[in-house]
């Protein structure tokens, strides 16, 4: 990764402590569907800011996305770019916003340099500049010894790569990218990973979706996790971990739990969830201290000791599965 940041400083340019992203009351409702996909969201990224959304499968994570890259126009609420309304204002947010969508856009009969020319002319990229601006990418991305090959030819990764790299093409002080590590091998998930950290020193705004807990840990300040359309929590990691530790219960099992135990343990007065993970049982509850005995009789009656307990979640995992599995039986 012999590549530095391609962008100077000018472009993290502060405009005054104007939010990059703001969502008030973001809501989408699908013709004929039972729910919203998108219920009354709320959520600031500030300038400047790393901010990732976490969240299982039908969350709502691509229908932000879409919403926020113009594609999908909401069925209420409002979302403001660098200040400026988002449906009132595209031509000038087009300029300093970049898109990267879950689906590689790039057309596979081109080479890697046409669709890089291609995209760069959409963006109103002409000249010398926009020959610059192909180069400059293709050595981000490291293709540029495979800069002439047809896409259609290329690895997941290289795809992904050629992706992320489209949607900086010209230059735009924020960007948003939607799963852009998804089935992809690891070296490409560590080159994404450490162009998106370089972006982020200079000043470049990110707003990332993902699915993989250490994806959101290692890269952003702050993370919302979404279900059902909603922001259940956000904050930081230490945030999100202080929040339950005062109501979350971890246990180590000293062997295999039947599978029947979480049901069992959801029953348990005053338990608000259980989830058993290998010999990892966590459960949450109002006043952890006094189901404690209830919880270590209940295993115990199983044929089961205990290892350890302790009070508090430990892994950002633990956070997301806590409140997603709570949420999902209610």
């Amino acid at each position: 990764m012999n590549n530095p940041c391609p962008f100077s400083m000018q472009h993290a340019v502060k405009t005054g402590g104007v939010a990059a992203i703001e969502l008030r009351q973001l809501s989408k409702r699908y013709k004929g569907a039972r729910a919203p996909a998108l219920n009354g969201i709320d959520l600031t990224v500030r300038e400047g800011g790393f901010f990732g959304i976490l969240g299982p499968n039908g969350a709502g994570k691509t229908t932000l996305m879409s919403v926020l890259g113009g594609l999908l126009k909401p069925s209420s609420g409002s979302v403001l770019i660098n200040g400026q309304d988002l449906q009132r204002h595209r031509a000038a947010i087009k300029r300093v916003l970049g898109m990267v969508p879950q689906e590689p856009a790039i057309y596979p009969t081109l080479t890697a340099r046409e669709n890089l020319e291609y995209f760069g002319r959409m963006q109103g990229l002409t000249g010398k500049h926009l020959q610059s601006r192909v180069e400059a990418c293709l050595e981000i991305a490291e293709i540029s010894g495979e800069a002439d090959q047809r896409v259609e030819h290329f690895s997941g990764g290289f795809k992904r790569r050629l992706n992320l790299v489209i949607g900086l093409i010209h230059e735009p002080r924020i960007l948003i990218l939607d799963e852009p590590t998804v089935a992809i091998d690891p070296h490409s998930r560590a080159l994404i990973h450490q162009r998106l950290r370089e972006l982020h020193a200079a000043g470049i705004s990110i707003l990332i979706s993902t699915h993989y807990m250490e994806e959101a840990e290692q890269l952003c300040q702050e993370i919302a996790i979404m279900h059902h359309g909603r922001i259940l929590v956000q904050g930081t990691v230490g945030d999100l971990l202080a929040m339950q530790r005062n109501e979350t219960i971890q246990m180590q099992l000293t062997g295999d739990p039947p599978a029947a135990l979480a049901q069992k343990l959801q029953k348990l007065p005053g338990l608000q969830n259980a989830f058993v993970s290998g010999r990892c049982v966590m459960v949450t509850a109002e006043r952890p201290d006094e189901i404690a005995v209830q919880l270590m009789q209940t295993v115990h009656e199983h044929g089961l000791g205990v290892h350890s307990m302790g009070f508090g979640a430990s892994s950002l995992e633990q956070v997301f599965l806590s409140l997603t599995e709570s949420k999902a039986e209610k």
